[in-house]
């Protein structure tokens, strides 16, 4: 009986939300893990079965074989995404190769459902005020153009295979096991600390979702019916300035947020906000 749900990137940021999703709704869940991480999600008290590969992204046929027995739905949640450097990294590349095979093999073994996580920043910015799944994509960049190309030939690979396919963009998120570098974790660090936190002017406009909140609207998505991409988001514009005022708020420390210290990168769009 093909009851399982196959989260890659298990362990991650978004992944582990996923999985935490999954067994609330009592699923059968087979996460795939690097070696070491086998226990990460069994000291959160998440009963799961494991497969370890140490890079998912080079696995064959046969492997990919294994993993996909009884299995119904793949959420595929892994990436390469170190802060600060996936935006051009090769290693995307392998990231995109990886993930069509992952795909051709869900088919040749029979998935039901492929679940795929792309990122907003696929869109053309110039829309960035109402960002639906109608408007354009425009990749600037590495990340963004594997991402994309993912999206398009596994939409289509589904299609004549006449299997599902679900393409979740993630927009801005923060929360529990948030990479320090990202920029509300990084405030929360120096806050906590007593230290300054260094910052633009803070006038972007972002579409902030709690990850806990985006693992629950993924597993509703992958769980459903809908296919091709959705937006995985809040649909509330909120400018980086008054969110990290509220949290400057929370230690009483709004005299260490020391804004347009740090200039705006010429390629970060002023406003990125999903529409459900």
């Amino acid at each position: 009986m093909r009851d399982c749900v196959l989260v890659t990137g298990a362990t991650g940021f978004v992944g582990v939300q996923v999985v935490k999703a999954l067994c609330a709704q009592k699923r059968r869940v087979r996460a795939v893990v690097r070696p070491g991480k086998e226990h990460l999600l069994a000291d959160k008290g998440l009963s799961v079965e494991t497969i370890v590969t140490q890079d998912l992204f080079v696995e064959g046929a046969d492997w990919w074989k294994a993993a996909y027995a009884d299995v119904d739905t793949v959420v595929h949640a892994a990436w390469y995404a170190e802060v600060g450097k996936h935006q051009n990294s090769p290693k995307n590349v392998d990231c995109l190769l990886g993930t069509l095979t992952a795909g051709k093999e869900a088919v040749a073994n029979h998935v039901r459902r492929f679940v795929g996580i792309g990122t907003f920043s696929e869109y053309d910015a110039k829309y960035g005020a109402s960002l639906s799944v109608d408007m354009p994509l425009l990749p600037t960049n590495i990340y963004e153009s594997t991402k994309v190309a993912a999206f398009y030939v596994l939409r289509d690979l589904f299609k004549i295979s006449e299997r599902e396919f679900l393409w979740c963009r993630l927009f801005s998120l923060y929360g529990e096991g948030e990479d320090p570098r990202r920029i509300l974790a990084y405030v929360r660090q120096q806050l906590s600390a007593g230290q300054v936190a260094e910052l633009t002017d803070g006038h972007q406009v972002r579409d902030f979702l709690d990850v806990a909140e985006a693992g629950q609207q993924i597993v509703e998505a992958a769980l459903g019916t809908k296919q091709g991409a959705v937006n995985i988001c809040s649909g509330i514009p909120a400018t980086i300035r008054y969110v990290v005022e509220r949290i400057a708020d929370e230690y009483g420390r709004r005299d260490l947020l020391h804004f347009g210290v740090r200039q705006r990168s010429a390629t970060d769009p002023l406003v990125t906000v999903g529409v459900k």
